[in-house]
């Protein structure tokens, strides 16, 4: 009584013969259709959709369900909420992301010619004040309401750049591609690579037009960041030689971010002596860090903002009591308003708990990322949590993984 027979027909009717062939079926299809990788349907979560509380999936999971079982979820017994409405053929998976990749660009790549208009110098402090308050605004908010608000002040530098003349329009050039490189930001932490990577390239591009070595620099330290979220640790360790390789003429904020970067890549390939080297290198130039530059400033506003790379480079590495270690020092001293970066923290802190076998520590401490996560929708929060429970696996049919897989069903369940 009370079972989803509708979805269990329609699953069976498919030739798929068990809920978890069911939850792998519709996530191999749903990367494919959607080209995202990061879809997933878990198997607990198929066999709550054929329960008494079946829930509703997300958009994106409707149009999958739709599109391989061929009727949508008010018709497979899920539960409707009010204002659903049902997307039109015409915006399915190839229009949506067609769409979403015109929102992506349409801020860089304002076509001319633009009317000339007089451009005050005074408009470079505006938009580096600006800036710093879009920081602090990440910092509590996550990436989805600030993606639109950076995109179009960066849309508007670029139309001033185009009629500024000398010192304003380096000035410009300068603010511009700190701009582009928070939204290349945001829209990596957001999840969506492809917008990362278009707008690491705007800052590299920007970055270069203004002759800045340092922001050349940041912008090659910027790309090496959407490497490491890929995985590619020989890149990383590319980029970041490649910005250290005039390291005599980098401020040493843009020197202590290269080398931090290139340690994340050190940690992917496996080497724990370079983590440590590197590191330690950049520790020793914190004490002299005192340009005013307004981008880049992590290491200054962050607590224990190396402590923090570290730990996670313990993390990567398996050195799983190390790294609880270090993140139960970091912890301390992360403020609370800080919290999607605590979120983030927090997660790889259960991640390493679970890697030293202590499974009930892992779960207590992923009850308050849980709810940081829903409420910053933070995809690289959600990305930690997959990791989590991975490390969690051999506690999977224990109550404490049981447990787990209540407490993070709102955030990881593709719906």
């Amino acid at each position: 009584m009370g079972r989803n027979d509708a979805l269990r027909a329609a699953r069976l009717r498919v030739g798929w013969r068990t809920m978890e062939q069911a939850a792998a079926r519709i996530t191999e299809h749903g990367q494919r259709l959607l080209d995202d990788r990061q879809f997933t349907v878990a198997p607990r979560t198929w066999r709550r959709w054929e329960g008494e509380r079946p829930g509703w999936p997300s958009e994106e999971t409707a149009i999958v369900i739709h599109d391989v079982l061929g009727r949508w979820p008010e018709d497979l017994g899920f539960t409707t909420p009010s204002g659903w409405i049902r997307p039109e053929h015409h915006e399915e998976a190839e229009d949506l992301k067609r769409r979403a990749f015109v929102s992506v660009t349409a801020a860089a790549l304002v076509a001319g010619p633009i009317a000339p208009q007089h451009v005050d110098p005074a408009l470079i402090d505006y938009f580096q004040q600006q800036l710093e308050g879009h920081y602090r605004a990440d910092m509590l908010l996550g990436p989805h309401d600030l993606i639109g608000t950076v995109s179009a002040q960066y849309q508007l530098i670029d139309k001033l750049v185009r009629s500024a003349k000398g010192e304003t329009r380096r000035g410009l050039l300068r603010v511009g591609a700190a701009y582009a490189a928070l939204v290349g930001w945001l829209y990596q932490d957001a999840g969506d690579m492809d917008g990362a990577h278009f707008w690491r390239g705007v800052t590299q591009e920007i970055a270069m037009r203004s002759r800045d070595p340092h922001l050349i620099g940041y912008s090659l330290v910027n790309q090496a960041q959407v490497r490491t979220d890929l995985g590619d640790g020989p890149a990383v360790i590319d980029l970041c030689e490649a910005a250290l390789d005039d390291s005599g003429h980098l401020v040493p904020k843009v020197r202590i971010m290269a080398m931090q970067q290139q340690a994340h890549g050190a940690s992917l390939t496996g080497d724990r002596g370079a983590v440590d080297q590197l590191i330690d290198q950049a520790d020793g130039l914190l004490s002299r860090v005192d340009d005013d530059l307004p981008w880049g400033n992590a290491c200054r506003r962050t607590p224990g903002y190396l402590e923090v790379q570290r730990a996670t480079c313990y993390g990567r590495l398996g050195l799983g009591a190390e790294a609880v270690s270090l993140w139960s020092q970091v912890l301390d001293i992360v403020p609370a308003t800080a919290r999607r970066d605590r979120g983030v923290y927090l997660a790889r802190h259960a991640t390493a708990a679970a890697g030293a076998g202590e499974p009930d520590q892992a779960l207590e401490i992923a009850r308050t990322v849980a709810d940081i996560a829903v409420e910053t929708r933070s995809a690289r929060m959600r990305r930690e949590l997959a990791t989590l429970q991975r490390a969690m696996q051999p506690w999977q049919d224990a109550p404490v993984g049981q447990d787990l897989a209540e407490v993070l069903a709102p955030v990881t369940d593709g719906s």
